[in-house]
């Protein structure tokens, strides 16, 4: 029998997320359910699965874990969606990245402050 170890991540009451690794999914989504454990999600119930993937080894879970923990929260929300195209454009630098806003693209004009006059 091949053993499977998640990452998984929460949506807290709070509309934050959370971010774990686990042999045994659906035992430690009660867990959280159930404010069994000190930390982040006791404190922000009902919590609700949005994300998780399984992985071959505990090694792989962990270091996928401790990588999606430090992604920010646009790309956290991609990958729930599974839009791998956003998640490789957040990947880059954010001086490479192409811009999203408008105003970025034109020059900046300048509004007469109606005081100074």
């Amino acid at each position: 029998m091949q053993l499977h170890f998640w990452v998984y991540m929460l949506r807290c009451s709070d509309g934050s997320y959370y971010v774990g690794q686990t042999d045994d999914l659906e035992k430690r989504l009660a867990e959280h359910q159930d404010g069994l454990h000190e930390g982040y999600t006791r404190r922000r119930r009902p919590v609700r699965l949005v994300w998780s993937e399984s992985t071959g080894r505990r090694e792989e879970a962990l270091a996928f874990e401790r990588r999606i923990k430090g992604w920010t929260r646009a790309k956290k929300e991609a990958l729930i969606i599974g839009d791998w195209e956003t998640i490789k454009a957040l990947s880059e630098p954010p001086h490479e990245r192409a811009s999203t806003s408008l105003s970025t693209n034109e020059p900046c004009k300048m509004i007469p402050n109606p005081r100074s006059s």
